[in-house]
């Protein structure tokens, strides 16, 4: 009864451990899922929107000599004009709608204020006063036009930047130069400048415009500078003004502009929707202009540079019609160039040390090892079940694990072990009592 006691309670040890062995283990079953890759856009997705195409201008155009303009259909015929050099432009876009030779390097005469405006003016505003000291009016050119400045005066800023833009003062450059770094400081800066705004013909010797060996500029330039200054209303202001009085101490007189766009003197006629800008002559350069003038939305920039005919006025005629083609010719005309600088070129992208995978390491398959040699049982002929238990441990040990869960090969052999030896010390013990 023991025995047979003993029997049932290995027996039933032996199927509850092949039980729980034979259950799946949590969490050790399945691999993982691959992430469900992302859906491709179609050719209807929503995407970032598009930026505007750049129009594109062919700049090498205004390298070449002679009237450059593309007209389309139903556009005016460009005006005979006989200045060396000029340009007409949109001050808004900076499209350049027709040129002449405007690259070609000649003297600007006082025009080269227009630069030295829009390097100076931020240094102070135009309320500050200064006293001239004598040593801020040496060195002024001989003929050059003056203002009347006068040393020991004191000056409201406002005051020396009417006298540069209406009287075109050499003195007045002269002091605000001082005052803004000195008269080779100004130059320098002036150059700089011109570079920052794409002015590449332009060489600055002497800030006031003065003729000097080996200072040019050119039509290009000249209009560059003009678009720029329009958009600075300080600047505006005064190339706009058309009558200022200047101080003298404890009295002040009048002073005109010289532009005679701006005041319509001397015949000309005061243009209609007329900016300024800047006039300019010497006679090495002749006479040269930089003009702006506005009609609704639209506001143009000419240059027109020594003209070869029709006297000292001919530069203001010359503009004039220049600026009425260009308002009649809007939308009639492929731009043949540009005034905005060109874009600077993209920084390369920084490269990083190219980086090889790692190879990839084989999947480990752990497998119990199995004992090979064969289980030996002493029994008698007449024990039929400890042959067939050796013959199921023999099975049992062939078993592959599984890939799902844990290995039950070993545990699953011991069992059965131990069963049939169970069974054989039964079947002896019932011989023995026999």
């Amino acid at each position: 009864m023991i025995v047979t006691s003993a029997l049932r309670h290995a027996a039933a040890g032996s199927a509850a451990m092949l039980l729980v062995l034979s259950a799946p283990v949590a969490g050790a079953a399945t691999p993982p899922r691959a992430p469900a890759a992302a859906p491709a856009l179609g050719a209807g997705s929503v995407t970032e929107p598009t930026p505007p195409a750049r129009r594109f201008v062919d700049q090498t155009r205004l390298d070449r000599a002679g009237t450059q303009v593309q007209p389309l259909a139903g556009a005016p015929g460009v005006p005979s004009v006989s200045a060396l050099s000029w340009v007409v432009a949109d001050a808004g876009t900076g499209e350049v709608l027709a040129a002449r030779s405007a690259h070609r390097k000649l003297p600007p005469a006082s025009t080269l204020k227009t630069l030295f405006a829009l390097t100076a003016l931020p240094y102070h505003e135009a309320s500050e006063q200064h006293t001239v000291a004598d040593e801020e009016l040496m060195g002024i050119g001989e003929g050059s036009s003056l203002v009347g400045i006068k040393e020991g005066y004191t000056y409201r800023v406002s005051d020396l930047w009417n006298g540069v833009f209406l009287s075109s003062g050499n003195d007045a450059v002269r002091v605000l130069a001082s005052m803004s770094g000195g008269w080779e400081s100004v130059a320098r800066q002036m150059q700089d400048k011109a570079r920052s705004l794409g002015a590449k013909d332009t060489h600055v010797v002497s800030p006031d415009g003065y003729d000097a060996p080996g200072q040019v500029s050119s039509a290009y330039d000249l209009a560059v500078f003009g678009r720029a200054g329009v958009q600075d209303p300080e600047f505006t202001r005064y190339c706009s003004t058309a009558y200022a009085d200047f101080p003298a101490g404890s009295w002040s007189y009048g002073i005109a502009n010289t532009n005679r766009l701006v005041t319509g003197e001397d015949g000309i006629g005061r243009y209609p929707g007329i900016i300024g800008i800047k006039n300019g002559y010497t006679s090495n350069a002749g006479n040269t202009l930089v003009a702006a003038a506005r009609r609704g939305e639209r506001t143009l920039v000419v240059s027109v540079m020594n003209p070869q005919s029709g006297g000292g006025l001919a530069v203001y005629e010359e503009a004039r019609d220049l600026l009425d083609w260009g308002f009649d010719a809007a939308g009639k005309v492929r731009p043949v160039g540009s005034l905005l600088p060109p874009k600077p070129p993209k920084p390369e992208p920084e490269t990083e040390p190219e980086t090889l995978p790692e190879p990839k390491a084989e999947p480990k398959t752990e497998t119990e090892p199995v004992d090979a040699r064969a289980v030996s049982l002493r029994g008698g002929a007449g024990a039929p079940g400890a042959a067939q238990a050796a013959s199921a441990a023999r099975t049992a040990a062939t078993v592959e694990p599984s890939a799902q869960g844990p290995s039950v090969t070993l545990p699953l052999a011991l069992v059965v072990s131990a069963c049939a030896a169970a069974l054989v010390v039964w079947s002896w013990r019932r011989r023995v009592r026999a």
